[in-house]
């Protein structure tokens, strides 16, 4: 494993580490990741995927954990910019061929908007959806309503950003990323009805193969959000793969349990390393 800075389009660095293998690579894997979630989380899978022999990197989107400045009140940044800088830059920092994207929640979301996608030769996306709140799971429905209409308006004014860690939702997060992120949950179309007709062209526009792993028990995306935001990616072929925690034996998998080690046996080998080929 290699700490690194990597440089954007913009100038700004944001932290990055590259896993790399034993050998001649495979290829290489970039993992995106999910709203508020540090590479640290990713940590175990982007080593499993090394000793797979792929060249792998992980990172923090700018205002996030280590690319987080030190006062993040008034840091500009929004999830245009994690996507068409940030992620653009992560994508030109890895030489190995072909390029795999694999992205967890939000990091399956913005595939889209990143300039140089056409980089990529396949995505994987977990536990993505759409995050149009009126479509989240129902267990979370209430919090998705608390956290858009009476928390996050006066927190944003408060502090200037959002301050998840106080708060105990998502994670510390900047002003414009929240505001945007807001905007589109509240949106039906999610990003394509907020952001309007030229992001729906880019996601029609997008040509990697995709294939969606989802969870019957994630506590967050519905089936129906799910199917909602890979009913954008009109241009690229989809695989649509829905697990429940039963099909392998397990008790719980959730929005987040896919990058466990303790799921290597039974969901990354078999459903996700036979994808990258």
């Amino acid at each position: 494993m290699l700490d690194s800075l990597v440089s954007t389009a913009d100038g700004q660095r944001i932290a990055a580490r590259f896993f790399h293998p034993q050998g001649e690579p495979r290829g290489a894997v970039l993992i995106v990741p999910a709203m508020g979630v540090s590479q640290d989380y990713y940590q175990p899978f982007a080593n499993w995927l090394a000793a797979q022999g792929y060249t792998v990197a992980t990172f923090d989107y700018r205002g996030t954990g280590l690319s987080r400045p030190r006062e993040l009140r008034g840091f500009k940044a929004d999830i245009f910019d994690w996507a068409r800088l940030d992620c653009a830059a992560m994508i030109d920092a890895l030489p190995d061929r072909p390029l795999y994207w694999i992205g967890h929640s939000l990091g399956g979301q913005i595939l889209a908007l990143v300039p140089n996608k056409d980089s990529v030769k396949k995505a994987v996306t977990v536990a993505t959806g759409s995050g149009y709140w009126r479509e989240n799971s129902p267990q979370i429905r209430p919090m998705a309503w608390w956290l858009w209409f009476v928390v996050t308006p006066p927190a944003l004014a408060l502090w200037g950003y959002f301050p998840g860690k106080a708060l105990r939702k998502v994670g510390d997060l900047p002003k414009g990323v929240m505001q945007q992120w807001r905007r589109w949950c509240l949106n039906r179309e999610y990003a394509v009805g907020a952001e309007g007709e030229a992001v729906r062209a880019e996601y029609a526009a997008v040509r990697a193969p995709i294939v969606s792993i989802s969870f019957s028990d994630d506590e967050m995306m519905s089936a129906r959000n799910t199917e909602s935001i890979h009913g954008f990616y009109t241009g690229a072929s989809r695989k649509m793969k829905r697990i429940a925690p039963q099909d392998i034996g397990a008790a719980r998998i959730g929005h987040f349990g896919f990058f466990r080690s303790a799921f290597e046996s039974t969901l990354w080998r078999p459903h996700l390393l036979p994808e990258l080929s």
